[in-house]
């Protein structure tokens, strides 16, 4: 019998634990919409590897999207983190734009970079992404990995949904994203689960950072 009481216990903690933890959610929440209210809604959303160093021209080439498009007028939010996060940062920061850092807390990750103005702190990936959207008018998606293509896709179906306004994402560098837009053009159009005119109208390649921008101001109005 003791054990059995035990087992109740536990179950109730474990229950009890849950609940608060959405109290958790709604306090970074809401701790994450009075930090970035004050941005104005013309803030570009740069995603791409953390792993990318300053000698890579992956690397260059999201310092200088970062920096042409403040010079237009934007702003500039990644995730705060090393590699393309820090490239992009450092471009807005240097050419004197907003420069917003969406910060995840993970275990093996550096910290946030240096060249953030804006920080918000995040210890859950589901709040961060929401962020990501809200505050964006439109993604550039840099080469990266798993994470990159989490963001990507994400805002890709809330986008084919309706469930948000139109939503421009650049995917930079078509040899890079080639294999995946032949797959979602291919296999998956082929197999009747997408629509080739929904990657069509939600995607676009680019190659280099003139190109970006000039996009971007064409279809963008600040």
């Amino acid at each position: 019998m003791p054990e059995v009481r035990q087992n109740i216990l536990d179950d109730m903690t474990s229950v009890t634990s849950e609940s608060w933890r959405t109290f958790r959610i709604m306090a970074e929440m809401v701790e994450a919409l009075d930090k970035l209210n004050h941005l104005s809604m013309n803030c570009i959303s740069i995603f791409g590897s953390a792993r990318a160093t300053p000698d890579m021209q992956v690397y260059k080439d999201a310092e200088q999207i970062a920096a042409m498009l403040v010079k237009k007028g934007f702003g500039i939010i990644t995730g705060g983190g090393p590699g393309i996060m820090e490239a992009a940062n450092k471009g807005a920061s240097e050419a004197g734009g907003e420069s917003v850092g969406l910060h995840i807390e993970l275990p093996h990750e550096q910290g946030c970079n240096a060249y953030v103005k804006t920080r918000c702190n995040f210890n859950y990936f589901f709040i961060r992404k929401l962020m990501f959207v809200k505050y964006a008018m439109a993604y550039v998606v840099m080469p990266g990995g798993m994470g990159t293509i989490d963001e990507l896709s994400e805002a890709f179906v809330l986008a084919q949904t309706g469930r948000i306004r139109p939503f421009p994402m650049i995917l930079y560098d078509g040899k890079y994203w080639g294999g995946l837009l032949d797959w979602l053009r291919g296999s998956m159009t082929e197999g009747g689960y997408i629509k080739a005119e929904e990657v069509d109208r939600l995607v676009t390649v680019c190659d280099t950072p003139e190109e970006v921008v000039e996009h971007l101001c064409k279809i963008v109005i600040l």
